[in-house]
Formats: C-alpha cells, sequence, structure tokens
C-alpha cells in the first residue's frame, strides 16, 4: 500500500513538474523579453497612476452618464471604420457590408456616431485591426512587447499600429486643435472602460495583464473559434 501510494505521489509529481516547466517554457517563448517589457510596464503604470488614472476619475466625475455613453459610442463609430477596412484586407465580405451599414446608420441617424441607433435594430459590431489581419494571412504574433504609453502588444500588433494609425478618421481632421483634443478624450474614453475591468486583476499585475492580452488576441484572430480538446478517457 504504502508503495502504491509512494509511486501515485511520484506521478502525481512528475506530471505537476512536467505541466510547470511547459508553461515556463511558454511564457519564456511569449515574453522572452520579460525584463524590458516590465521595464516598460512599470513606468507605464507609474505614468498611469500618477496622471492619466486621476485625471479620467475625474473626467467620469463631472460627465454625466449619458454624455459618456455619447463619446464612446462616437469613438466606438470611428473604430468601425478601421473595422471595415480590416474586413475587407482579410476578405469578410459579409462583414465588412454589416460595418458600412453600421458607419452609415450611425453617422446619419445617430448624429455622427454620438447615439447608436444600428446595435439595437441587430447590426452586428465587429472588431478587427490590422494585426489581426495579419495574423489571419498567417503571420505569427512573435515575442509580446510592452510598448511605451501604448501599453501590451506583439511585434505583429506593433506592425499593424501604422496602417491602423492611416485609417484612424481623426489623422483627417484639419484643425490642430480639434485633432487634438480627439486624441485626448479618446484615451480618457478609453481608460475609463478600463477603470472597472481592473479591479479583477490579481496576483502579479504584469503576468496578468499580459496573459489577458495574448489570450484575448488569440481569441480575436480566430473570431471567437477556439482549438480545444478534450481526452475521451477523461469522459
Amino acid at each position: 500500500m504504502l508503495s502504491l501510494s509512494l509511486r501515485k505521489f511520484a506521478i502525481t509529481t512528475g506530471i505537476a513538474l512536467t505541466l510547470s516547466a511547459s508553461a515556463v517554457q511558454a511564457q519564456q517563448e511569449n515574453d522572452p523579453w520579460e525584463g524590458f517589457n516590465r521595464a516598460m510596464f512599470s513606468f507605464n503604470d507609474s505614468l498611469d497612476r500618477a496622471v492619466i488614472k486621476p485625471v479620467t476619475q475625474g473626467y467620469r466625475y463631472v460627465t454625466p452618464e449619458i454624455a459618456q455613453t455619447g463619446v464612446n459610442n462616437f469613438f466606438e463609430n470611428l473604430k468601425d471604420v478601421k473595422t471595415f477596412f480590416n474586413n475587407l484586407f482579410q476578405g469578410k465580405v459579409h462583414n465588412a457590408l454589416e460595418d458600412f451599414v453600421r458607419i452609415t446608420y450611425n453617422t446619419t441617424f445617430g448624429l455622427g456616431g454620438v447615439i447608436d441607433v444600428a446595435t439595437p435594430f441587430g447590426m452586428a459590431k465587429n472588431d478587427e485591426d490590422f494585426g489581426q489581419t495579419l495574423g489571419y494571412w498567417g503571420v505569427s504574433s512573435g515575442p509580446y512587447v510592452v510598448l511605451p504609453l501604448f501599453g501590451p502588444s506583439t511585434v505583429r500588433d506593433t506592425a499593424g499600429m501604422v496602417p491602423d494609425w492611416h485609417l484612424d478618421p481623426v489623422n483627417y481632421v484639419d484643425d490642430r486643435a480639434t485633432r487634438n483634443s480627439l486624441r485626448v478624450l479618446s484615451v480618457l474614453d478609453t481608460r475609463s472602460q478600463l477603470l472597472d475591468a481592473e479591479r479583477i486583476i490579481s496576483g502579479d499585475r504584469y503576468i496578468f495583464i499580459r496573459d489577458a492580452y495574448l489570450q484575448r488576441r488569440e481569441y480575436l484572430i480566430n473570431d471567437g473559434v477556439m482549438d480545444v480538446r478534450y481526452d475521451e478517457s477523461d469522459f
């Protein structure tokens, strides 16, 4: 009996060590620049705590909720332009048509996108960017990287930021003051959406955010279809 127990213990320990080693190896493969990334994460986090988060909290405090919703709707409508083109780049014609209809309805009947009239009519909202487009056509994500100011990314997603920047309608606003104001408001809107979500972060903040980012990107690139395999012997 003692021999059997020792054997079970040895097998269990071996499996645990194997899984642990696999997890560490996977992390090293995805995040070979962890030292640099942690330094950038610390820089971004300090900047956020000192400036961006307090300003965002002030924005939420003084701005009525209905106005915050309008601001978010406005920028989501602009993001639909980027999504539209990336769906075309991926050959997803049906999704691109959905994006086009959403943009048309929200811009025309939603006061420039401030009111989301498309969603109540059942028009699906998609989420695509050039990083996903590269992934769709088989480009590997490359190592995980934390960018100064921009935060979590990968080599592939970083490259995708360049064409996405050119697809952002805000960049084509002629008046510089208006353009910069829109950019600041966009940052506040984006950070505001994360204030509630960050409450679930636990443990090592760097690892939590890294893993959450990589898993979400994988989910988006595969359009929500994940390759989950089960061992029939478990049932």
